[in-house]
């Protein structure tokens, strides 16, 4: 008995075989114009292959067919913004159909953001928060497109408002918390713990954003205090403050015992980088089995004409709207768009993501034998190698003269990048490494004195692929624009081995 085409697809997009759903689902489509459920799932399954410019045109047909279902209506609207299409007034109909729904105001929101309507964008989420003052999403984005707007103080301001309307939640005063914390303004992180505790009492969250205050403004003398007093709480947070705490006062044992630790827990991708840098310090011969010897850092010079890089450069300056760079993010003296570069339509952006998808499958090619439980070497790789590459994130970086990025891990990652399109020249650049990236260089607030392990020149057109889990950083330089393309692949859909191996010094 012949089954189900649509059963037959969905199962495929559930084993992550997305591909096949769109292969079978673009024939049905063909045959059965009419056929609402097959635009709608062929919609999701190109969602799901990052291939957003076709997913807005299958929903878009699937809309046509019923104007009034919400959820179709909600995915042509998202679906066309990640592509960068207009989507304005999409989110608009959603919001006609369901006036409520704080995903599509949230998208909404975002979409004037993204078609030069900033300040709309904002009133649009003022009014949203005034009606929803735990709406936490709403917070973030608001804060974020204060900040890259130029607003570096007041830009937290709609969490204190609303936790003077609701002093009794916690959720929100927490977010409030990590948004001045990601600024690095110690002060108003403790005047909201202060708060916070005399509302909510002695909270086990508080009392660990004390302590994570504490450690991280150089109160040494508090932090040591507030980590025995929290003794009994295992919290990630908690964790990775007493790594960072140790390194600062160098207790090397103590900081790799808590790592190694963590190493198959959810908080993985941010511990092993300060493994690398422990093992690098008592000179293990782990860290090279961790970061490679020498270290998983390959180029690929990408053939772009000249033609080629001015249509790509000219598109990327144009993304490049902020005032600011982002809160959280590295850059110093620069911006960084705002939106996943290889979900958009535009075909310099296509074809870029097509070269770099084929230069990803030339690195994991290259690089070693699997090994269990490794962060890079232990990924389930087939799906790669057969040209299936997804990306957890793309965006572009444009420094102007004394920018740098600090340095810095992509946790969200498995291999990370930079292509570089656009540099100054080697005057305007300054002396060598001006300009330069760096591999292996600890967080300067450390205060470690280990080098880098591995410092290059950037060249225009080539890319560079490299570990996640790695730290790297960008020297200042004298003057000039220095853009960039990054990304971070996805890690690949399996489950890899767990790490396992014993405590001390010796190569797994």
């Amino acid at each position: 008995m012949a089954q189900d085409p649509l059963q037959l697809a969905q199962r495929a997009i559930a084993e992550g075989r997305a591909d096949l759903a769109i292969a079978s689902l673009r024939q049905l489509t063909e045959c059965e114009h009419g056929n609402l459920a097959a635009w709608r799932l062929l919609g999701f399954a190109c969602h799901e292959e990052q291939l957003e410019p076709e997913a807005a045109a299958a929903l878009t047909a699937a809309a046509a067919l019923d104007g009034r279902d919400v959820p179709t209506a909600l995915a042509l609207a998202q679906s066309s913004y990640l592509a960068g299409l207009p989507s304005v007034e999409l989110f608009r109909r959603v919001l006609q159909l369901a006036p409520s729904d704080l995903v599509a105001l949230r998208g909404l929101a975002a979409a004037l953001a993204a078609e030069g309507q900033r300040e709309k964008a904002v009133a649009v989420l003022l009014a949203a928060l005034a009606a929803h003052p735990a709406w936490l999403e709403g917070h973030k984005l608001l804060a974020t497109m204060r900040y890259t707007g130029g607003d570096t103080s007041q830009f937290a301001a709609s969490y204190a408002i609303a936790c003077a309307a609701r002093p009794g939640d916690p959720a929100l005063r927490m977010a409030w918390f990590r948004a001045v914390a990601q600024a690095r303004d110690w002060g108003a992180a403790g005047r909201i713990i202060d708060e916070g505790e005399q509302l909510l009492g002695p909270e086990p969250m508080l009392l660990v954003a004390r302590l994570f205050v504490a450690s991280e403004s150089g109160d040494a003398a508090q932090a040591e205090r507030l980590f025995a007093k929290t003794a009994s709480i295992d919290d990630p947070v908690r964790e990775l403050a007493l790594i960072r705490h140790c390194l600062r006062k160098g207790d090397l044992e103590l900081a790799e015992t808590i790592a190694v630790k963590r190493v198959n827990s959810a908080s993985a991708a941010l511990v092993w980088p300060y493994l690398s840098l422990i093992w690098r310090l008592v000179g293990s011969p782990r860290a090279g089995w961790l970061d490679g010897s020498p270290p998983y850092v390959h180029a690929f010079d990408l053939d772009f004409s000249p033609m080629e890089l001015d249509r790509l450069t000219d598109l990327l300056r144009q993304l490049h709207t902020a005032r600011s760079p982002f809160v959280e993010q590295s850059i110093r003296g620069g911006t960084q768009t705002d939106q996943n570069l290889f979900l958009r339509h535009e075909p310099p952006l296509r074809e870029l993501k097509a070269r770099i998808q084929k230069a990803v499958c030339a690195y994991v090619a290259k690089l070693p034998p699997p090994v269990p439980g490794h962060p890079l070497l232990g990924a389930v790789r087939e799906d790669v190698l057969r040209g299936r590459v997804f990306f957890s994130g793309s965006w572009s970086v444009r420094l102007l003269g004394q920018g740098y990025n600090v340095s810095h891990t992509h946790p969200m990652g498995w291999i990370s990048s930079a292509l570089y399109l656009s540099l100054p020249s080697r005057e305007r650049m300054g002396a060598p490494p001006a300009g330069w990236i760096q591999f292996g260089t600890p967080p300067a607030e450390l205060g470690l004195a280990l080098p880098p392990h591995l410092q290059m020149e950037p060249r225009v057109g080539r890319l560079l692929l490299f570990p996640s889990r790695t730290w790297h950083s960008t020297v200042p330089f004298a003057d000039g624009e220095r853009l960039v393309v990054a990304f971070d692949v996805r890690a690949p859909r399996g489950r890899a081995p767990l790490m396992s191996f014993n405590q001390g010094s010796r190569a797994p």
